[in-house]
């Protein structure tokens, strides 16, 4: 029995993975048509303007079609994949294709004004044709590039081809290359459809697309191009490279996007709109780096991170107990100082994709061991690129440790909503006047960074002069705490 197509096919939109964000990137496809899946397996990975998070698939069936390609930025509730949840069923599922940039019409008609095809993505089947359209059985046309829109889609267009609807000529079949090929294609700006094939059975290997960008940094080619491979105009050229990220000339263009588009977004609202004031004080940490020592000796702290950073967090964490009031928010909408009696603790983390701020939630309430465990999970987490948008709200302070670079300090900007930061600087063995005489000691220098509409001198001051002294006598730790 011929299954309904209607029912068939599920169609799995992009979801809202991220309170209320409109859009999130394609990072990764863990699953390509053809493939079984099952409800609950992760199909991809996608990044926000907050974080990069897995998506798992809510139907069990054969991947029919990936809508977008890895790299594409998709608009919330767009159909991204299709499932056909009857396999085996009479009517044959279409061949593998490339994934297109926009959706397949639901009505079998053949689809008007669509996007090209990304240049050198997609799998094809032994033929090297494309499949059928729909609403055309048996026809072997490929698929065809619209007018332009952009200057990069006009440059994959041409890349393509604007054939007439026939069957294209063997130099514009479509390439043959395994995923991890075609990505490093994409990554490095090169046409597949360019590239002599030397892998078996005509495949397109690591080695081909390296080979074929070697040419590009020669003074001078050995042999003069082939038309086909001359150089775009400089201003399409210049608009393919943005869409890639690759290198034009003496400059390159890289897509603001994601992390680092939130990020920008993020600092310029608050360098624009929170009155900064930066405090600095130096101070000799000798005595907090004897206690790391023996902490990390102590049985209660066996199997666990400990450094100058948990020190430093629980020293911070100790003067806002003293100065409450440091730990408050703005409301501009209301006109009212929002004071917490929490502290969810940001550390500032920078990841391959960007700067990232998650935080310990109720960080006031946890002992030195509990503080180091939320600390080694937040910083693994964090690099693995895993870190999920809710550890990145509701913040309240944050520690940047800009010590790890080698740098003194800095003037760090406040992160939106919160009212104050702490840059911790690098950790040496200066000349130091200990006790009436000039010493080797170990020395730091620290600022915060504070809203001066909520915090003013003499309370940042305070704050500052409280951390400092706890770090030079860690003893008040237990004193103050």
């Amino acid at each position: 029995m011929t299954a309904d197509t209607s029912t068939r096919y599920r169609e799995f939109k992009m979801p809202d993975v991220g309170e209320g964000l409109t859009e999130a990137e394609i990072l990764k496809w863990y699953v390509q048509p053809g493939d079984s899946v099952v409800d609950g397996q992760v199909v991809c990975e996608v990044e926000t303007a907050k974080a990069a998070v897995e998506l798992p698939i809510p139907y069990n069936g054969v991947v029919h079609e990936l809508r977008f390609e890895e790299g594409t930025t998709v608009d919330v509730g767009a159909s991204i994949i299709s499932v056909d949840v009857a396999p085996g069923s009479a009517e044959p599922a279409p061949a593998a294709v490339a994934p297109v940039v926009a959706e397949e019409p639901a009505e079998p008609a053949e689809p008007a004004g669509r996007t090209p095809v990304l240049v050198g993505y997609g799998v094809a089947e032994a033929s090297t044709k494309r499949r059928a359209r729909r609403g055309a059985p048996g026809a072997s046309v490929p698929e065809q590039a619209t007018a332009a829109e952009t200057a990069g889609a006009a440059i994959q267009a041409e890349m393509n081809g604007h054939a007439a609807p026939t069957v294209s000529a063997p130099a514009r079949s479509r390439p043959l290359a395994k995923p991890p090929v075609r990505k490093l294609a994409k990554d490095l700006g090169v046409d597949l459809a360019t590239i002599t094939p030397t892998g078996p059975g005509g495949i397109i290997t690591r080695e081909d697309v390296h080979a074929a960008t070697a040419p590009a940094t020669a003074t001078e080619p050995a042999v003069a191009p082939a038309p086909a491979a001359v150089a775009p105009a400089p201003v399409a050229e210049a608009a393919a490279a943005q869409a890639v990220g690759v290198a034009t000339g003496r400059e390159t263009r890289i897509p603001i996007k994601g992390v680092r588009k939130a990020t920008a977004a993020a600092m310029v609202g608050s360098a624009f709109t929170a009155p900064h004031v930066t405090e600095f004080i130096t101070v000799d940490v000798t005595r907090t780096m004897k206690l790391v020592e023996e902490l990390k000796s102590d049985k209660d702290m066996a199997g666990l991170r400990v450094n100058p950073l948990l020190l430093v967090v629980k020293a911070l964490l100790v003067a806002i107990k003293r100065n409450p009031e440091v730990n408050a928010a703005w409301d501009e909408a209301n006109q009212e100082i929002v004071l917490k009696h929490y502290v969810n603790l940001g550390i500032a983390a920078a990841t391959p994709r960007g700067l990232i701020v998650p935080n310990i939630k109720d960080a006031h309430d946890k002992t030195l061991p509990q503080l180091a465990v939320a600390l080694g999970e937040l910083v693994s987490t964090a690099r693995e690129g895993k870190t999920t948008p809710a550890a990145m709200q509701g913040g309240t302070v944050t520690i940047t440790n800009v010590g790890v670079f080698g740098v003194d300090t800095g003037t760090p900007i406040l992160n939106p909503g919160e009212s104050a930061i702490l840059a911790v600087g690098a950790i040496k063995l200066q000349p130091w006047v200990h006790k009436g005489q000039v010493k080797p000691r170990q020395v730091t220098t620290l600022a915060l960074s504070f809203d001066h509409r909520l915090v003013d001198g003499a309370l940042g001051s305070q704050v500052l002069a409280d951390i400092a002294a706890i770090l030079e006598q860690p003893k008040r730790l237990i004193t103050w705490g």
